[in-house]
């Protein structure tokens, strides 16, 4: 894929992505966001499939292989460009 091109997240799934990576549980997530455990797992669902990744750690690995975190910081943080 050239440099610049790849999926774009709206800002929620972004900040579920940055949490995943960051090695956040449900939970964790749920409360931060002020969303319900159900509304987490339904939002890591859909970027499983989008990213065609069997399980969170791959769907980490894929993003991070796609260009989606600024490089260099922690926790993850998805890039502005990436973010719609």
């Amino acid at each position: 894929m050239p440099a610049g091109t790849g999926p774009v997240l709206d800002a929620l799934d972004a900040q579920v992505l940055e949490g995943v990576a960051g090695g956040e549980s449900t939970m964790q997530l749920a409360s931060r966001l002020y969303l319900s455990r159900q509304g987490i797992e339904y939002r890591v669902g859909q970027m499983l499939r989008r990213f065609d990744a069997p399980n969170r750690p791959a769907l980490v690995a894929r993003a991070h292989a796609l260009g989606m975190f600024a490089p260099g910081q922690w926790p993850p943080h998805v890039l502005p460009e990436r973010v719609k």
